[in-house]
């Protein structure tokens, strides 16, 4: 093995003299590249050139012992990598990939192995400050809490608490991501959300309204037993490029095919046995196309669908239309290729599922996610090893963060809004569920979803009597989001300058500190790195990791949690919020939070991952296979690695955690389970009654040899199993029922008595029935395949149109209005976005690193060399793209053939330009990044997935011409 060897001492390089001359001075990116030579070869002989002399070749001395090394976690993408901070001291002097993690074993890509110069960056936020008469003006942190807190105390006495927004962050840890939602509630509103509404809200709605769950079904590990890999609207190898080594082992090992279906030819294409392009926005037909062949030749899986499936017979009906040649006019894919494809499948089960945002990112969205579910259903190949729906997150913990419930329509756990799921999160807060009611406008709004950062900005802009809640949007928390992720800018621009008041929170300072064009009102307040702080974060595979505070906070940065007790104390609610979880010099306790939520987390099992048994999971790495993630031997033996969700029942049940959700081959005490029974027992259609629930099959082990519901008290009267309860557990039941004690359910027995019991019996408290394809709650039961609000295709609207205009979690919907126009004569260009390997979400922090801003220094759009020549464009030139709704990006051309005739791609992670105008001097002194662009965004158009209100950004119109 390789180690590294270090005697302590950092050599300076010709690289390190330029970025300290600079680093203090305002520059644009043509200084930057001229002094640091990185120009014609400059790269290279960055590498190569110490201080200006060339040195003798010394052998190094091993690393001494007053370097101590701390476990952290990257901060970026989802894979989960383990980072070993060295730390001499109290300063982080170097890092090494984790080789003993079961995730990245030994690997980082770029963004991970420059994660220290994140948390050291110099172009952070040092202090806090506010914009005077246009001018950034330092303050302190008091002024920065009063100020700000004043203010909103207003805003909520003149208009409620719903005219303050606060949007969280998937990158905060699992413990300051359940304080932001515990935080919106004790201020009274449901208005919070953060990034999985623009990222994965459509896999959580699709995936758990087809078979229980929200999640990735497996694990980045479990595909090293998949026997083929089917990979659409998701770019791995620049999204998260550890996760490749996965796929490949696969790939190479298994001879596992890898069937990428992408309308780009992606890094990730460049790998596949078979690459599947087709036109953006019909991946419900694409699906169907390859269902529709699947079921002419008899390759579903019937015993599969007879005995754990629901509603396949009402799929078929709508696959049966799908033949080859409406699938080709729709697509543009040959029937001959997806024939290929769905033989593929079928002769290499089980076979894994993976998507990505190019999946999800649609006004049918939720259709595309439930679509590839029934695929997987149909073959069989969901709820075994090597196979199940894996879906990649994006931010180190967005799953983590939709979990603990940083959402507009649910508490932690997915919970909801119901007057239950308040009750039973009161209990946990020990708070008078009076007390929350009290603080919302009135007991109505409180059960009613918020508005989803999608539309906040609809929240300002529409008038008062449009929207469902008592007033407009009035100031807006950016806590940890950034603003050039989302569409519709020129709208939320707009939307900025209005707000009494707008409040970023962030190591960095995101487009919101310049793309509006206020004078006042702007507070940009420095949180610290989650390097600088300590706490869990919820890997893909739902895998819980635990980060060492690696040094202390820089500059006047402080931890999330310390921030939010700040303002918690401000309004008076701090001693109700915290009062089970100890406040040292200002800091809540982060082990005193994460046991807090085990205290809740019933639903999906957050219960079992006390903080001890996450520390010695981190600090026994290498004691966990590779592949199955379960410890053999060593002190966690038995258990799989992060006790992936759900780990049930207490922690002191040590039950492992499930690494495969669905997995009928082990007890459920073991990570075993059935599809999970939230649907109901039967469903009536016509009179007649269908079963839902699982029909001989069950865990193995399981007493309960059938389909059975999700377990109550009255269900263990009925079955002789109370006696098992102990007098306490029973006692807390009753508690919490009342009157009617039969009617508590797994989900909200604060003793955990009702879990423990049924797994004792073999069973999942949560039920086991069949997974259905039709979701009878949704616009489309069946998924329906629907023509872009933007689409060039004006002949096939009328067979496949949109949805009507409508009202959509307290705002306006807009859907037909909108695709009744033809815009594919003056925009003829089908316009997508997606990732850079360089560069992560809205770009700020690693566009902000010099190690990352050297790879990548210009917002470019991707133009096939078909259309480029039509429009007299060469590659390199600097062009206009145009939008439908008015908006135009200044971006240079890269003409390439990963695109198709008549598509373009622009990547999303750029900020700092607005619509050809360099706006660098709107930056704080010394907190630009050193790489600005266009925002993707801006040029992106209108529209929201009709479930979730997720936004579309992969599949506009445009026109390009020439700059």
């Amino acid at each position: 093995m390789l180690r590294k060897k270090s005697d302590g001492v950092a050599k300076s390089t010709r690289l390190a003299h330029i970025l300290s001359d600079v680093a203090g001075a305002t520059i644009d990116r043509r200084t930057f590249l001229r002094r640091s030579g990185l120009t014609a070869g400059g790269l290279a002989a960055a590498a190569t050139v110490g201080s200006g002399m060339v040195r003798k070749a010394e052998a190094q001395t091993a690393t001494p012992a007053n370097v101590e090394i701390k476990k952290s976690v990257c901060t970026h993408c989802s894979v989960g990598c383990t980072v070993l901070a060295e730390v001499k001291g109290g300063v982080w002097v170097g890092q090494e990939p984790g080789f003993d993690s079961p995730f990245n074993l030994g690997s980082h890509c770029a963004k991970g192995a420059s994660v220290r110069e994140h948390a050291h960056g110099d172009r952070r936020l040092k202090y806090p400050t506010k914009l005077v008469d246009g001018k950034w003006t330092r303050i302190s942190w008091d002024q920065a809490i009063d100020e700000i807190g004043d203010k909103m105390l207003e805003i909520r006495e003149q208009s409620g608490p719903d005219s303050v927004y606060w949007l969280g962050s998937a990158k905060h840890s699992n413990e300051q991501a359940y304080l932001v939602r515990k935080f919106a509630a004790f201020w009274g509103t449901n208005n919070v959300d953060h990034q999985a509404r623009i990222c994965h809200s459509t896999t959580v709605a699709g995936v758990a309204n087809t078979w229980g769950y929200g999640a990735m079904t497996n694990s980045y590990n479990d595909i090293h037993n998949s026997r083929a890999i089917f990979l659409i609207g998701g770019n791995p190898a620049e999204a998260h490029p550890v996760s490749l080594l996965h796929l490949l082992k696969a790939k190479e090992e298994n001879s596992a095919p890898l069937i990428v279906c992408d309308p780009r030819f992606t890094r990730t294409a460049a790998h596949a046995s078979e690459y599947v392009r087709f036109r953006p926005g019909t991946d419900v037909a694409l699906i169907w196309g390859i269902l529709w062949h699947v079921f002419e030749n008899g390759w579903e899986d019937k015993e599969f669908i007879r005995t754990r499936v629901y509603g396949m017979d009402e799929v078929k009906v709508e696959v049966a239309k799908w033949t080859p040649e409406e699938v080709e006019r729709v697509t543009g894919v040959p029937g001959s290729q997806l024939r290929r494809v769905a033989r593929t499948l079928a002769n290499n089960r089980p076979f894994t599922i993976i998507w990505c945002m190019g999946a999800t990112q649609h006004t049918n969205g939720n259709n595309n996610t439930r679509a590839y579910c029934a695929l997987g259903l149909a073959l069989g190949s969901i709820g075994a090893a090597g196979g199940g729906a894996n879906i990649f997150r994006g931010h180190d913990n967005v799953q983590g963060a939709t979990d603990l419930g940083v959402l507009m329509d649910t508490l932690p756990g997915y919970y909801g809004l119901a007057e239950g799921s308040w009750k039973h999160w009161a209990r946990v807060w020990d708070v008078d569920h009076e007390y929350m009611v009290g603080r919302f406008h009135d007991p109505e709004i409180m059960t009613k979803a918020g508005i989803p950062v999608s539309r906040w900005f609809d929240g300002v802009l529409e008038s008062k009597e449009n929207l469902d809640q008592p007033d407009n949007v009035r100031a807006m928390v950016f806590w940890g989001h950034a603003p050039n992720s989302q569409t519709r800018l020129p709208d939320m621009k707009k939307a900025m300058e209005m707000l009494d008041i707008l409040v970023v929170i962030d190591p960095y300072p995101t487009m919101s500190a310049v793309m509006q064009d206020r004078t006042d009102g702007v507070y940009l307040l420095p949180a610290s790195t989650q390097f600088e702080t300590y706490g869990s974060v919820t890997a893909s595979n739902r895998s819980l990791q635990w980060r060492e505070k690696v040094f202390d906070p820089l500059f006047e940065s402080l931890p999330d949690h310390v921030i939010m007790y700040k303002f918690a104390t401000k309004f008076g609610f701090a001693d109700e919020m915290f009062k089970n979880i100890e406040v040292v010099d200002g800091e809540p306790s982060i082990e005193d939070t994460l046991r807090e939520l085990n205290r809740g987390m019933w639903t999906i099992g957050y219960t079992g991952q006390s903080p001890e048994r996450l520390k010695k999971h981190m600090a026994n790495q290498h004691t966990f296979d590779k592949t199955t993630l379960r410890a053999n031997g060593g002190p966690c033996d038995g258990d799989y690695y992060g006790l992936p969700w759900p780990s049930w029942g207490t922690a002191e049940i040590n039950h492992p955690g499930s690494p495969n959700l669905y997995d009928l081959s082990k007890p459920v005490a073991e990570g075993g389970m059935g599809f999970r029974a939230r649907f109901g027992v039967e469903r009536e259609v016509d009179g007649v009654m269908h079963n839902l629930l699982a029909e001989g099959v069950y865990p193995v082990g399981s007493e309960i040899e059938d389909g059975y519901p999700e377990f109550t008290y009255g269900m263990l009267k009925k079955l002789g199993w109370d006696g098992d309860l102990t007098d306490e557990e029973r006692a807390t039941i009753e508690q919490i029922g009342g009157d009617n004690p039969d009617g508590v359910n797994w989900k909200i027995d604060l003793s955990g008595g009702i879990q423990r019991v049924a797994i004792a019996h073999g069973c999942a408290p949560y039920g086991n029935a069949k997974a259905r394809v039709v979701v009878w709650q949704f616009p489309d039961p069946v998924p329906l395949h629907r023509e872009p609000l933007y689409t060039p295709r004006r002949d096939l609207v009328a067979d496949y149109p949109t949805y009507e205009d409508g009202r959509r979690h307290r705002v306006p919907v807009l859907y037909k209005s909108i695709q009744d126009k033809d815009f594919s004569q003056d925009f003829p260009v089908i316009l997508t976005s997606g990732r850079l390997v360089e560069y992560e979400g809205g770009g700020d922090e690693t566009r902000s690193n010099p190690w990352l801003a050297e790879l990548q220094q210009d917002m470019f759009v991707e133009i096939n060399p078909f259309n480029a020549n039509e429009l007299g464009i060469r590659d390199g030139d600097m062009v206009w793209l145009h939008s439908p709704e008015g908006a135009k990006v200044n971006v240079k051309a890269l003409v390439t053939e990963r695109v198709g005739r008549n598509v373009a791609f622009m990547p999303f992670h750029f900020g700092g330009w607005w619509q050809g105008e360099d706006r660098r001097s709107k930056y704080p002194d010394g907190a630009d990044p050193y790489v600005l662009g266009e925002a993707s965004n801006t040029a992106q158009t209108y529209g929201y997935d009709v479930v979730t209100q997720m936004q579309e950004t992969k599949t506009t119109l445009c026109r390009i011409e020439r700059a």
